[in-house]
């Protein structure tokens, strides 16, 4: 019994292992291709869903002292780009503001920090995992990952996350800088007049 216990934690190492290798090869990819913001941002959520099982992925930028909602695993066509939250603001503009990681393994709308929108049935959501995303130590964004059941969040699953928010923020940082060299609008702007990017989309 005791040896079977042990090849499974081996095992499930080996799996960890094995999505975060996948992750950090995909990150990097995406700083080498040409793709447009919207194209970043769908492939980082394809990625963050994929990696950590979750129920929704959600990533807001920052614009100026607000955070705009800009992507999303699941349809919410009358909120991205619209939605905003001031910095301080809910558990999200929390982690903004403080630069600093949350993570709530059940019951999340009771944490004093949080803001219940209509329109984003993730709210009733038990577990959420919030973390920012930082660029040269400036705060980019952050993205949140929701679990509908109360969840455990592992060690591995958490600091894969905090590697995940320092390496897209200059994944960010780059493909702004691509469009916003090109086209005199803002991230927001631009995000709005590109065409939707469908769900399920993964990098070969």
């Amino acid at each position: 019994m005791a040896r079977a216990k042990k090849i499974q934690d081996v095992e499930e190492r080996l799996e960890r292992t094995e999505r975060q290798l996948l992750m950090l090869q995909t990150i990097s990819r995406l700083m080498v291709r040409k793709m447009s913001l919207p194209e970043i941002l769908k492939a980082v959520v394809d990625l963050v869903v994929d990696v950590t099982t979750a129920d929704a992925c959600l990533i807001y930028l920052r614009e100026g002292d607000e955070l705009v909602l800009c992507a999303s695993n699941t349809p919410h066509p009358s909120q991205i780009g619209r939605l905003r939250l001031k910095m301080g603001e809910g558990i999200t503009g929390w982690v903004a503001r403080e630069r600093r990681m949350v993570v709530i393994g059940q019951q999340a709308s009771r944490d004093p920090r949080f803001r219940f929108f209509h329109d984003l049935p993730e709210d009733t959501f038990e577990a959420f995992l919030s973390v920012p995303v930082i660029s040269r130590g400036d705060i980019v964004g952050v993205i949140n990952v929701q679990h509908r059941q109360a969840r455990r969040h592992s060690g591995s699953e958490i600091e894969m996350m905090v590697t995940v928010g320092e390496q897209v923020g200059c994944v960010i940082v780059l493909a702004e800088l691509g469009e916003l060299g090109t086209m005199p609008r803002t991230v927001v702007d631009q995000l709005l007049a590109s065409p939707p990017i469908l769900t399920g989309k993964k990098l070969s």
